[in-house]
């Protein structure tokens, strides 16, 4: 079998083991920091915001480092990095006292985040261009199959044995990956890039055929980690709130939570291979169409198991929406700065991730969670105006520099 093809399946399943680590602790981290002693609502939502957000903040600071250092000592030195790292500071989380305690920690394992994205790019590296949209969907399955299942284990886990001891599961899930990672990937390729041999951020985006269209993309990574992470922090609060009288909130959110997992886990693989064939523009400018929609029929559901549907259509779209952009930026980039294109989409998408939550749980706490919806709906649409208008432009820039030449 060829190397490619044996990493490919090693990252699938670590992959798979981080984002079930990741994702079992999301539904009930809320409740967690209720449990730590913020009881008012408005600071509560304003708190659980902060959480989650603080992890990506710091690892939207550090990422361009770590994406340095991955291009001259190798990205699998990263991987090593990230699951231990997020592994030793999860299972100190299970001991915290205080919800500062916590937020330090939580600051701490930014530091040692980015496992799911660098394996993303050493994948993109290795994989022939003409394959890159379905390899990359391929991978991104791992990550929702772990999405999928991490919400309802948390979910049955916080329920049975309590909220502290499923940080300890989780960590025994990060070393899982960490061993994966040790044993079965096998690093090789080009030459690794000498430091003097670096290129300045300037110079290369002087490398690229299409830059606007590229930062656009990096603008829409952004976006599509906004519009997850601006539900995350309010999700279980709203499902509540749709539910009062359910028992088992932590299992019902957990389950709301998954299902986008379960329809982004079936068309995933089906819409790389589609977006091979006809494009992955395409199917990226009707992902981000299709998610206003949801996102507004989201804002008026009355209950969880209409929330679900809607969250469930939202998953066919999240199938396509990153897979599509990284090939996009993979075809806009030569091997030179591939590395150093998506270490700079990585930031993007850590800093997505700050923001979201701060919007979500900031827009909740002053006009309520349905509203939360609505923004995210006007967000994602006035991006899906700027990228299609970008992209055109830039395919007729490149149609009369063609000519140009001619």
């Amino acid at each position: 079998m060829e190397s490619w093809k044996v990493n490919l399946i090693s990252v699938w399943f670590g992959c798979l083991f981080t984002g079930l680590a990741i994702s079992q602790i999301i539904p009930f981290l809320p409740l967690y920091v209720e449990q730590l002693g913020i009881t008012d609502h408005s600071a509560l939502t304003l708190w659980s915001g902060l959480i989650f957000s603080v992890t990506f903040l710091v690892s939207a600071i550090v990422s361009p480092m770590w994406g340095s250092l991955a291009d001259r000592k190798g990205r699998k030195l990263m991987l090593l990095r990230a699951s231990l790292g997020m592994g030793v500071v999860i299972l100190l989380q299970a001991f915290v006292t205080n919800v500062w305690q916590l937020l330090a920690l939580r600051a701490l394992m930014g530091l040692t985040s980015g496992y799911i994205p660098n394996a993303m790019a050493l994948v993109a590296a290795q994989v022939p261009r003409e394959r890159s949209g379905w390899a990359l969907s391929m991978v991104s399955t791992a990550q929702i199959c772990g999405v999928i299942m991490g919400p309802l284990m948390g979910g049955l886990l916080a329920d049975w044995v309590g909220l502290r001891a499923v940080f300890l599961i989780t960590s025994g899930l990060l070393l899982i990956s960490f061993m994966i990672t040790l044993f079965l990937i096998k690093e090789g390729g080009p030459p690794r890039v000498k430091k003097e041999d670096k290129l300045s951020g300037s110079m290369v985006f002087h490398t690229l055929s299409r830059p606007g269209l590229v930062i656009s993309l990096f603008v829409t990574t952004l976006v599509i980690q906004l519009c997850n992470g601006s539900i995350s922090p309010i999700l279980t609060l709203f499902v509540r709130e749709l539910e009062p009288n359910v028992q088992n909130i932590a299992f019902v959110s957990g389950m709301v939570a998954a299902i986008p997992g379960v329809s982004a886990l079936l068309s995933a693989p089906t819409l790389g291979k589609l977006g091979d064939r006809i494009g992955a523009e395409r199917i990226l400018f009707a992902a981000l169409i299709f998610s206003v929609v949801l996102f507004v029929g989201m804002s008026w559901a009355d209950s969880a198991v209409e929330l679900g549907i809607f969250r469930f259509l939202l998953g066919f779209a999240d199938g396509a929406m990153m897979p599509a952009v990284q090939t996009l930026l993979l075809r806009y980039s030569s091997d030179q700065v591939t590395g150093r294109i998506f270490g700079y989409n990585q930031s993007f998408m850590y800093l997505g991730n700050v923001i979201g939550p701060l919007m979500g749980s900031g827009i909740s706490a002053i006009g309520g969670f349905r509203w939360v919806f609505a923004a995210t709906a006007v967000v994602v649409l006035v991006n899906s105006v700027q990228l299609i208008w970008v992209y055109r432009q830039s395919r007729r820039t490149a149609v009369l520099n063609r000519g140009t030449k001619r």
